[in-house]
């Protein structure tokens, strides 16, 4: 899997450098979330990839949904494509630039902020920080996680989700709070007045979060 992406590179780059993955959501596409690059800090390298799979209106998914079936809301072979496609083209990347001492960071809104959890709780190693907006820990890529809290208490996870969010329930975003929780891992989980998007706040508080 070879996927289509927008890169910002810094004016100087050392085996040092920061770098940011930003997976978009369903129907999106790789300009979503890479509107979040003038807010970033300047010196980091911000790639913002395409998903593999094409959706109505032009967009692009991570994997196919069936919206009228709960019990199908994850097309897991096709997931598990995707996670590892992204794996693969995130390591590229980095060998690309020579990263060897730097952190890696990683931002995801909804079924990108659903690969972003199990990328993270797969391999805990590779990530410093970690954003996952308006989504939710899907049980179904969770089964092969990290579960020792040593490998995790490096990680920073920032969790927000719309109190009005009539696409992901909030009470699915919730759920988040008790996985991370169990697993000993820092996180902040917000709620914000605001459906399934990101509102003023919510950019304020993630922004703040990643220059923290």
């Amino acid at each position: 899997m070879d996927l289509q992406y927008l890169i910002r590179e810094p004016q100087n780059i050392t085996p040092q450098t920061t770098i940011i993955f930003l997976l978009h959501g369903y129907g999106s596409n790789e300009q979503d979330l890479f509107s979040f690059t003038p807010t970033l800090p300047e010196d980091w390298i911000v790639v913002s990839f395409r998903a593999p799979h094409s959706t109505e209106f032009e967009g692009f998914s991570w994997y196919d949904i069936d919206f009228m079936d709960p019990e199908k809301f994850v097309d897991t072979a096709q997931a598990n494509a995707s996670l590892n496609g992204i794996l693969d083209q995130m390591l590229r990347i980095s060998n690309q630039y020579g990263l060897t001492d730097n952190k890696t960071h990683l931002c995801g809104f909804s079924q990108g902020g659903i690969l972003s959890y199990a990328l993270a709780l797969r391999l805990p190693e590779l990530f410093s920080k970690v954003a996952c907006l308006s989504c939710y820990p899907e049980e179904k890529l969770l089964g092969d996680i990290v579960k020792d809290k040593k490998k995790l208490e490096h990680l920073r996870f920032f969790i927000s989700h719309g109190t009005d969010d009539t696409v992901i329930p909030l009470e699915w975003g919730r759920k988040a709070a008790d996985l991370l929780y169990d697993l000993s891992c820092y996180f902040t989980f917000r709620e914000y007045m605001s459906g399934h998007g990101v509102n003023q706040k919510n950019y304020m508080d993630l922004m703040e979060f990643f220059k923290k």
